[in-house]
């Protein structure tokens, strides 16, 4: 009866984990097993290829686990990168948008002076218009 109580528990005690922490030693469990069985049968019962099959497909869940982490880290650097970038062209086009609200806020007038007939280095200038621009 201890012995049944002991079994039971050792099988309910990966149930009390979460699913995130059971993916890898399932799947290395379940490929080394798989291992081992085709190793068992393809060599006529030899426990040596018994236990390179089930090291095989232990190796091979490994192999998949390693692929996976490798292509989550490239999508984390990509997003991380592209995110960067977003963010230097916002501010780009930020600024941009300042300039241009400052270039539609500059004001000006246009004042129009009369000079009048003057003398100049000895030459005798007529009288002109010119338009002087004051910025606000």
């Amino acid at each position: 009866m201890p012995k049944q109580i002991l079994l039971s528990c050792l099988a309910a005690l990966p149930l009390l984990c979460g699913c995130a922490g059971l993916e890898r030693p399932l799947s290395d469990a379940a490929l080394g097993a798989a291992g081992a069985y085709a190793g068992h049968e393809l060599s006529n019962r030899d426990p040596l290829a018994t236990a390179g099959g089930a090291a095989g497909g232990v190796l091979l869940s490994e192999g998949f686990h390693d692929w996976n982490n490798h292509s989550e880290k490239n999508a984390y650097s990509d997003g991380y990168t592209r995110g960067r970038s977003d963010s230097i062209k916002t501010l780009y086009w930020n600024l941009q948008d300042q300039q241009r609200t400052q270039a539609d806020r500059e004001s000006y007038r246009l004042i129009e002076v009369i000079i009048p007939e003057h003398w100049e280095n000895g030459i005798l200038l007529e009288p002109t218009h010119r338009t002087i621009r004051i910025q606000e």
